[in-house]
């Protein structure tokens, strides 16, 4: 259906709902810093002018995260509709939210600029390090910069505490800093935890322009593209306002909040202030949590938890403005610099007190995602002027609900939801369920709905490749040496399929190279038209020399023969090979190759005779070796004598003579190589071959 490829088009690239098979166990590590500086009272206006106060306020203190449970949610979020996907229907963190739960403005202007070429890109902008130096009246020690970051600790130490008889223009500068180090932690915190960006700057040089931004919808902006990449597979770590997604799932879902938490204070995120989870047996805990989101029904989730009495009466007014709430209920762009999101709340209409219709087909912004402001700054509002035009149309875009006093899914949507969605990821045999939804009561009663007028966006789809989408995260070297610790387990190579094992990479997709660059690498196009990217190869590290399908052959001996035909067939693989794209098999063939007496030497052709003096002169090749390495030595009076051990005739008292080696034949000797990590042991016994031919596999 193309309803159903559309939403989950993603499971067919990288996302962890695709392969919940193989990742039963995947947990998130948050990264995250805490700020850890006082709030002074001279520096409170401008936090209230800049509409930042109650950010503030939840700074004092530190919020611990259910890492196995945000896992779960992560597993369930879909980056083609920014919704969660529950069994009941779909849910998501709007600008209501983050209104209620951070105290944050949500109407003003989009959070953009450009990142650290401020004299290219703004009117009256200065470069960068001119304009700290203006700004803080100082630069920091070089040991404290990087690029165009500056260590937290030099901030710390520079202004936490403010003099009792600072004048107002030293406040300014403590209140710059203070600015500047709670952006960087409570809303926009990265994975380099530990660093202020200088993108700030603009912003805190003009104290009393600060409240004119939309805060609000740069948090939610960066929450949806962090919670985008962390359902990446690949991906083990996650940065952003967690503390917003955490309480969103406790106030939204009673059934999975912690007990003893009844009071709480504004902002709303406060509650879950003095939370302390487990942190153990996190496997089974995320394990437990997809379990429990599987199970969950329509009637455990709160579509409105702010509209009771309790909340009404300690919620600061401000955050109430009509021209801040009336844009909850918007479909438009959410920006954060490079960051563009969409904010698909047609979706999710019984959270705003209506009756949920079918939806329209999502809009697919997968280009965009691509999209994090690396390769060179650029001046964002021209860059992604469409995006911007969207949110200066915000008003425009405002969708109408009817409130009802049930709000929910109709009948018709649950109907649909249950033909089309991915409701379970938990296997069948966890839990006893019928699987189909039951159509209540309450759901037939509320009706159909229409879905409201909206502006049409023309998508904007990732026409990359699909190997090329697929490498993101920090897992890649651990799944080389899952992949490789499960081979030795299974006890067989790479490409055994039954009879002798073979133990080198599979020449599949291997294509002849049109064009190398000076260091033997591919790049360009091959003569099939397929495209192969400029990384390095595995051959390249091992013979010191650029090695290509249409290279010269090589000569190895010893142990180093697998490693030969194991990496010299891994030349030309497609970049998505989960072998010849890894440092890791690089390594173990550098400890191989050196580690053996004879090296990996080009045969020299006519034409470059001139360069053979300059080659190591090698006699002959060892031959193969005629034991079994897989077997133990069976005493040690034998002639031979793995690596790194002693023969038995070393501790005689008489040591035996040395037989005089004949003229015309070099001594041989026979090494067994150990058992190890590598995969050496597995090789079986070695052929005696004085060349291994690369042979074009087209």
């Amino acid at each position: 259906m193309e309803e159903e490829d559309r939403m989950y088009r993603l499971n067919r690239v990288a996302h962890v709902a695709g392969f919940i098979d193989q990742e039963p166990v995947r947990v998130i590590s948050g990264v995250r810093r805490q700020q850890n500086m006082p709030l002074h009272e001279r520096i409170i206006p401008y936090l209230e002018t800049a509409g930042l106060y109650h950010l503030a306020r939840l700074n004092s203190q530190w919020f611990w995260v259910d890492e196995p449970l945000l896992s779960a949610f992560i597993e369930r979020w879909r980056p083609e509709t920014h919704t969660f996907h529950m069994p009941f229907g779909e849910c998501t963190v709007t600008l209501e939210d983050v209104a209620y739960q951070l105290g944050l403005p949500i109407d003003g202007e989009p959070v953009s600029g450009c990142l650290s070429e401020f004299e290219n890109f703004m009117e009256n902008g200065r470069p960068a390090w001119v304009w700290f130096r203006e700004l803080f009246g100082e630069l920091p020690p070089q040991n404290k910069v990087k690029q165009m970051t500056v260590c937290y600790t030099w901030f710390h130490e520079r202004f936490r505490v403010l003099p009792a008889d600072a004048t107002e223009d030293i406040v300014r500068i403590y209140a710059r800093a203070y600015i500047m180090m709670l952006l960087s932690s409570q809303l926009f915190a990265d994975k380099n935890a530990n660093r202020v960006h200088l993108r700030w700057l603009p912003y805190v040089a003009s104290l009393d322009d600060l409240g004119r931004y939309s805060w609000g919808s740069a948090a939610l902006a960066w929450l949806y593209r962090c919670l985008c990449r962390g359902t990446n597979r690949n991906v083990v770590n996650l940065a952003g306002p967690l503390q917003l997604l955490q309480s969103w799932i406790f106030w939204r879902f009673p059934c999975l909040r912690p007990s003893d938490f009844n009071g709480f204070g504004f902002p709303l995120a406060s509650r879950w202030a003095q939370y302390l989870p487990r942190n153990d047996a996190v496997d089974q805990r995320v394990v437990a949590a997809r379990l429990s989101l599987d199970r969950l029904r329509v009637h455990d989730i709160v579509w409105e938890p702010y509209s009771t009495p309790d909340v009404a009466a300690i919620v600061h007014p401000e955050i109430l403005l009509d021209q801040h709430r009336r844009l909850w209920t918007a479909v438009t762009s959410l920006i954060y610099f490079a960051a563009i999101e969409w904010h698909q709340v047609d979706r999710v209409m019984p959270q705003f007190g209506g009756v949920q219709h079918l939806p329209r087909l999502p809009l697919n912004i997968d280009w965009l995602h691509a999209k994090d402001g690396r390769g060179g700054d650029r001046c964002f509002p021209s860059y992604y002027r469409e995006w911007h035009e969207y949110w200066q149309a915000r008003h425009a875009s405002v969708l109408p609900v009817d409130r009802v006093a049930d709000p929910g899914p109709s009948a018709e949507y649950l109907d649909w939801w249950c033909r089309v969605a991915h409701r379970f990821l938990s296997p069948e045999v966890a839990f006893q369920d019928p699987r189909p939804i039951v159509l209540t009561e309450e759901a037939r009663h509320r009706g159909s709905s229409q879905a409201p007028p909206m502006v049409q966006v023309v998508d904007r789809p990732d026409n990359r490749r699909v190997d090329r989408r697929r490498r993101i995260g920090t897992r890649t070297t651990d799944r080389e040496w899952r992949w490789l610790a499960d081979q030795l387990d299974e006890g067989q190579g790479v490409g055994g399929q039954g009879g002798d094992i073979d133990h080198r990479v599979p020449r599949r997709r291997a294509r002849r190279h049109g064009q190398r660059d000076g260091g033997g690498r591919a790049r360009g196009r091959a003569p099939s038209g397929e495209y192969h990217s400029g990384q390095d190869v595995v051959g390249e590290d091992i013979g010191g020399v650029g090695t290509g399908m249409d290279q010269g052959t090589y000569e190895v001996g010893g142990s180093s023969q697998m490693f030969a035909d194991f990496t010299t067939a891994a030349v030309g693989m497609d970049i998505d090979d989960p072998v010849s794209q890894s440092e890791f098999f690089r390594d173990i063939a550098d400890i191989l190759g050196g580690d053996d007496g004879t090296h990996y030497r080009p045969q020299m052709d006519e034409g470059h005779s001139q360069f053979a003096e300059h080659q190591p002169h090698v006699q002959d090749v060892q031959p193969g070796l005629p034991v079994d390495l897989n077997e133990p030595a069976p005493s040690p009076l034998d002639p031979w004598f793995a690596l790194g051990g002693t023969p038995a005739s070393a501790f005689s008292v008489v040591p035996p003579q040395a037989q005089v080696a004949q003229v015309d034949e070099r001594p041989r000797r026979a090494r067994r190589a150990p058992l190890c990590g590598t995969g050496g042991h597995l090789i079986g016994e070695l052929q005696d071959d004085d060349s291994d031919t690369i042979e074009d596999s087209d």
